[in-house]
């Protein structure tokens, strides 16, 4: 996977790697003003939480990168602008927020320099996102894959690989580590319905890598735990409460209920970036709502009825007792998730 970039900077435009037609077409998208990146969030063109807060980063950069250096009040209004679209574009995911209010820091701390110089030093911040991500990766890699036995048989949900990061993943950033340890690792990946990213684009990525990979129904979770297929659950996160409840594709709390009553250990890998320590508990998370057509066709097929009601959260919330650890860049959190989480923010 390290030859496909889920997003650079190149030549004054953003690259996208368009995950809306993955896996049967690689398609590069290249946008050249902060519109473009607002339509690719919100059209799942480019998805994942960190992958989002990254986009959105580059996108800031393109919303001012044309903009004239002598006009500091319209420079000024255009960076504003984009960073109050880009927010407006999806509602759970916390690196969307965090590397947005990165981006205004770095805006308010060099108010004073030359316009062009402001470009550059927002460039560099975005830059800096996306490359730390890619390190933060890494090192949730490691830390996770010493929770894993030599024979690791993992389930997981939707896509938290190096497509939804700025590469490498962190759920499946465990995986990858596992296997340069020279563990032996099997990958069970639900489909992820309504839009298939286990199928599309978590199977895709781990074929790419020759990682042993089987994808399974969603509605097949149970049976795979019933019949001892699997040894540990690692599933990616949007959004983390401070008492450790966390937001994940929709699907994931039912995953959490059926690991425990296997008694399978339930992981939670990613960054210290998708946690917000200003919400105490999951009910305070927003559940991104999507469209009914997601639900009611398959590609260009219809597969209900016209005009039947549709109820399609994007998300749902797991309550932090179903967590056997949270795996970060700084560390492995087990519970009291509260008590581990306070710790991180002090170090972070």
């Amino acid at each position: 996977m390290d030859e496909l970039k889920t997003i650079e900077w190149k030549n004054g435009k953003v690259r996208i790697l368009d995950q809306v037609r993955l896996p049967n077409e690689l398609v590069l998208l290249e946008i050249s003003d902060h519109h473009g990146i607002v339509k690719a969030i919100k059209e799942m063109n480019v998805r994942g939480a960190p992958a989002i807060g990254i986009a959105a980063a580059f996108g800031v950069v393109l919303g001012i990168w044309n903009a004239s250096d002598t006009d500091r009040a319209l420079f000024l209004e255009k960076s504003n602008k984009a960073i109050d679209d880009l927010k407006a574009t999806r509602p759970t995911a916390k690196d969307l927020f965090w590397a947005l209010d990165r981006m205004r820091k770095k805006l308010s701390a060099n108010l004073n320099r030359p316009v062009n110089e402001i470009k550059i030093e927002l460039l560099k911040e975005a830059q800096n996102i996306l490359e730390n991500n890619i390190t933060n990766c890494k090192r949730i890699g490691r830390n996770g894959a010493a929770l894993l036995p030599a024979n690791a048989n993992i389930l997981t949900h939707c896509n938290a690989g190096a497509l939804a990061m700025g590469g490498y993943g962190s759920a499946l950033g465990i995986v990858r580590a596992a296997v340069e340890q020279s563990k032996k690792v099997k990958v069970y990946s639900c489909e992820t319905r309504p839009l298939l990213q286990g199928a599309r684009i978590t199977c895709f990525e781990l074929m790419e890598d020759d990682i042993n990979v089987t994808l399974i129904c969603d509605s097949a979770a149970a049976y795979v735990m019933s019949q001892n297929l699997v040894n540990a659950v690692i599933v990616g996160a949007d959004r983390i409460a401070a008492n450790g409840d966390f937001a994940n594709k929709i699907g994931t709390y039912g995953l959490a209920v059926l690991a425990k009553q296997h008694h399978i250990p339930f992981f939670v890998a990613a960054p210290l970036s998708s946690i917000d320590f200003d919400i105490k508990t999951g009910k305070e998370i927003v559940i991104e709502k999507r469209a009914p057509e997601e639900i009611t066709k398959i590609g260009d097929m219809e597969i209900a009825p016209e005009g039947v009601p549709v109820l399609n959260p994007a998300f749902d919330v797991t309550p932090h007792q179903f967590i056997s650890a949270l795996i970060t860049e700084k560390g492995v959190i087990r519970p009291p998730l509260f008590e581990g989480l306070s710790k991180q923010k002090n170090k972070s």
